[in-house]
């Protein structure tokens, strides 16, 4: 039997996202698989560089309007959207959120540059919270502070993320560290794109990843107790992003290679066991953020 195309996808994929998805029972599972396929496959759009521009902004509308359908009880054309609609309705997710994601995907379309924090944030809310925000929908919780837990975290791993893959991103022009942050440390554009390391930019990347771990230390604190094994996905990938930046931190941020800094497979099956037996066992001990 042919597994449905957003479980294909999810199975082709090496994310740190979709591992995650080992820790939940099978009806969670499906629905986030289902989610991750959606937001693979606009994300894919926006990065198929070998497309012009403007098809892409024209293949990305055609997502908008074709989710717009499967959250109002249309029906979608796209069979991601069409396997994903069934959990729509059931978690009740809004379309709201999924344009927001769709248009944290179309400034990369744009936008190569952020000059603040608060203009690169507001992008890592758009392409990580919002994911978060849907997520936390289909693990189901009791409190309303799951939410701002989810916005945090999702910021979190965005600027790890987006440490991680500087020299990924410069070779492809773009920086999305924020300029006022590489003048304050007095770190060119030039510098970051030829991959030039200096101590200069070593603390350019400590303030990023302090930026990040404020984030983290702030989804720690506001997950509820009472919701914290409902988050034991969301959890899990706390704890891989976590202890990727301090991959990076212990040696010396070697982020500016094109060749972006991984987790082994073994570091991650050690933090998969760690967090399903903190889940298993109630220990309150957290995976990340200390």
């Amino acid at each position: 039997m042919t597994p449905p195309v957003s479980e294909q996808i999810t199975q082709r994929s090496a994310s740190n996202l979709a591992l995650a998805f080992v820790m939940l029972p099978k009806e969670k599972r499906a629905g986030m698989s289902a989610l991750y396929a959606f937001c693979r496959e606009v994300d894919d759009v926006a990065d198929e560089e070998t497309v012009p521009v403007e098809t892409r902004r024209t293949q990305l509308a055609q997502w908008r309007a074709d989710i717009q359908l499967a959250c109002s009880g249309g029906q979608p054309q796209f069979p991601v959207n069409r396997e994903l609609q069934p959990f729509i309705g059931a978690h009740r997710l809004p379309f709201s959120l999924f344009d927001e994601l769709i248009r944290g995907v179309e400034m990369d379309l744009d936008v190569t540059r952020y000059e603040t924090w608060e203009q690169l944030e507001q992008y890592c809310y758009r392409v990580a919270s919002v994911v978060g925000l849907l997520s936390i929908e289909i693990f189901g919780y009791t409190n309303p502070a799951c939410r701002d837990y989810a916005i945090h975290l999702g910021q979190a791993l965005q600027l790890t993320n987006i440490l991680r893959d500087v020299g990924n991103d410069a070779a492809r022009g773009r920086i999305y560290l924020p300029l006022a942050e590489l003048r304050r440390h007095q770190v060119t554009e030039a510098e970051i794109l030829a991959g030039q390391a200096s101590p200069h930019f070593h603390q350019l990347a400590q303030t990023v990843a302090a930026r990040a771990r404020e984030h983290y230390a702030r989804a720690l604190a506001t997950l509820p107790p009472e919701d914290r094994k409902a988050m034991v996905a969301a959890e899990l990938m706390g704890a891989v992003y976590w202890r990727l930046l301090r991959k990076l931190e212990q040696h010396d941020f070697p982020v500016l290679s094109a060749t972006p800094t991984k987790l082994h497979k073994l570091q991650k099956l050690a933090l998969i066991l760690r967090t399903w037996y903190r889940s298993a066992t109630g220990a309150l001990a957290p995976n990340y953020g200390v």
